[in-house]
């Protein structure tokens, strides 16, 4: 697969930090109770289904145009790596996963990938110590509503769609023979309009975390949507955690020195503000019912100009971070490894879907945000730009570091799994 080394393309001194640039420079839903695919109860409902289906599709070829009106061509095979910076190697583990989004870690060597547009979910064997790895790339799940989130959990695959969860059980042994999804939760609350594809992860605690994401750009829509839910690996007690979040599409966990184990997240602002307000969020929830302000309060200091009138900001908890205004904020992991460079251990790395309304395109890109003791320090460092110009070369969905100390990025642009790795000279 083909392989680019950083070349100082993002040399820029606001993208990396001092002691990066150091190193550099030195050369270092409701529960199902019954488990068999739901009977639409009727007519209208298959109706709606097949809606959705053709709304979501109609959204992804719309982008797509964008795209092959600005670069050209969608092929995969021509199309040019994004840039990393200096000391750093990006390569193709496999161009082969179209619509790719949230990546889980399984078995040795397996990864689960899901998808949006593509309805499909799949499997990708490689060997992590091959210095070439040839990736075989499986399809275990096909015909599912933005299968987005994918979950890997005591041998089972939990799978996320629109209105449910769906486990694949013991798939580790029958990647190439897979079993029928089994509908875990059904009926998660769902109402035309948008944010419905859904991150999934287990927590410390052994629960699966859902997001409910908003129906629309901005609305009041109470506690039913735009929050934060979680439930038994079962499918069991189902319930809130979190609240005033429009469209978290990535979370983490990370143990701090008191023995908590606090939720940082992402959330993607609201649209037709402008071109530089409000920002997407990065916010840390620390107990169950907390409200990050959506859609009274953006960015924890904007107040809504038809919500925001009588819900001061001050009622609710401030982002931790401003990523930046329609960067899309996702996938997000902690990078616990030691390959990296010292000032990037620790450090939270997020994905950057990339902007579709703003005047100067924002995000397209990865940023390591330095975190110490649970807070951040202020400093971000780009890793991966997906931007050449105006024209998007990647749009980043989720990144999972490996073992090895590299790092995974989903690419739902061009179908790519990429992993950057530190070379150093």
């Amino acid at each position: 697969m083909e392989t680019t080394k950083g070349t100082g393309l993002l040399s820029d001194e606001a993208n990396v930090s001092e002691g990066l640039r150091n190193v550099l420079m030195t050369g270092q839903a409701t529960n199902a109770a019954n488990r068999s695919d739901r009977t639409e109860r009727h007519a209208g409902g298959i109706i709606e289904r097949h809606r959705r289906r053709i709304h979501r599709r109609l959204r992804s070829l719309a982008f797509s145009a964008l795209v092959l009106a600005a670069a050209g061509s969608r092929d995969a095979n021509a199309a040019p790596l994004p840039s990393v910076p200096p000391g750093f190697a990006l390569s193709v583990l496999t161009d082969q996963v179209p619509g790719a989004r949230e990546i889980a870690l399984g078995p040795p060597g397996v990864l689960f990938i899901g998808t949006m547009g593509a309805g499909q979910v799949y499997a990708v064997r490689f060997d992590p110590a091959a210095p070439k790895p040839v990736a075989k790339v499986t399809t275990i799940a096909s015909d599912l509503e933005a299968p987005a989130g994918v979950a890997y959990h005591n041998g089972d695959l939990f799978i996320s769609a629109t209105t449910r969860i769906m486990v694949l059980r013991n798939i580790a042994e029958h990647l190439d023979e897979p079993p029928k999804p089994e509908v875990l939760i059904d009926h998660l609350p769902w109402r035309s309009g948008d944010h419905d594809w859904k991150f999934i992860a287990f927590g410390p605690d052994r629960r699966l975390y859902i997001p409910i994401g908003s129906p629309c750009n901005v609305c009041d829509i109470g506690h039913a949507f735009g929050k934060l839910m979680r439930a038994e690996a079962d499918g069991s007690h189902l319930e809130d955690v979190a609240y005033g979040l429009r469209n978290s599409v990535g979370f983490t966990w990370q143990p701090q020195g008191n023995g908590s184990f606090p939720i940082f997240l992402t959330d993607n602002g609201r649209d037709w503000l402008g071109d530089d307000i409000p920002s997407d969020e990065l916010n840390r929830v620390d107990h169950v019912g907390q409200d990050f302000g959506f859609p009274h309060c953006h960015q924890g200091d904007i107040a809504d100009p038809k919500f925001g009138a009588g819900h001061p900001c001050s009622g609710y908890t401030p982002p931790i971070v401003k990523l930046g205004a329609h960067v899309a904020a996702l996938g997000l992991r902690f990078y616990d490894g030691t390959a990296l460079p010292e000032p990037l251990r620790g450090s939270l790395i997020v994905a950057e879907h990339g902007s579709w309304n703003r005047s100067t395109p924002s995000g397209y890109r990865v940023v390591a945000v330095t975190i110490r003791d649970g807070k951040p320090t202020g400093q971000q460092d780009v890793l991966f730009n997906g931007l050449s110009g105006r024209t998007p070369l990647a749009r980043p969905a989720d990144v999972q570091p490996l073992p090895d100390g590299s790092i995974l990025i989903s690419d739902e642009l061009y179908g790519r799994l990429y992993r950057l790795s530190w070379q150093g000279r």
